[in-house]
């Protein structure tokens, strides 16, 4: 599969029912940073705050997350995030990646350990870390990514 190359900004999203988590990352340097969680329910509120975030960072490509079982078999989720990722491309008419991301729940939570945020202090912001795990992954394998 070729790689995609995108040049400039991109925002990574962690789609779930109650929140997404929102990242942001540049393509020069690479590396993916938290920036919000967007914690409303309605849809039509959600991609408000979305048009927002993109009216401001101007991106080049958006990659959300795709969630799968450990074994790499779809569940309840996926289907979710496909028709999320399918949305913002339809809406928002910019490239749109799924990129797999087992695990970035857990390897965002070892983040925010290793910055003192333990516990329940964690709620409101694993989302937007899980998000620039999901990024993170995409700069280090742009291969991985799938068109939405």
């Amino acid at each position: 599969m070729a790689a995609h190359r995108f040049s400039g900004t991109l925002l990574a999203f962690d789609f779930g029912t109650k929140r997404i988590g929102v990242a942001v990352g540049n393509t020069v340097s690479a590396t993916a940073r938290p920036l919000t969680t967007i914690g409303a329910e309605k849809n039509d509120l959600r991609f408000a705050a979305i048009a927002e975030l993109l009216k401001e960072w101007q991106p080049a490509a958006l990659v959300v997350g795709l969630p799968c079982n450990d074994d790499g078999t779809p569940h309840e989720m996926t289907a979710l995030s496909r028709r999320f990722a399918n949305r913002l491309k339809g809406r928002f008419n910019l490239p749109t990646l799924l990129i797999d991301e087992r695990y970035t729940s857990a390897a965002a939570s070892s983040a925010l350990d290793k910055e003192g945020i333990h516990g329940r202090k964690q709620k409101n912001l694993i989302d937007q870390y899980a998000a620039q795990q999901i990024l993170q992954a995409y700069f280090d394998e742009p291969s991985a990514g799938t068109n939405a």
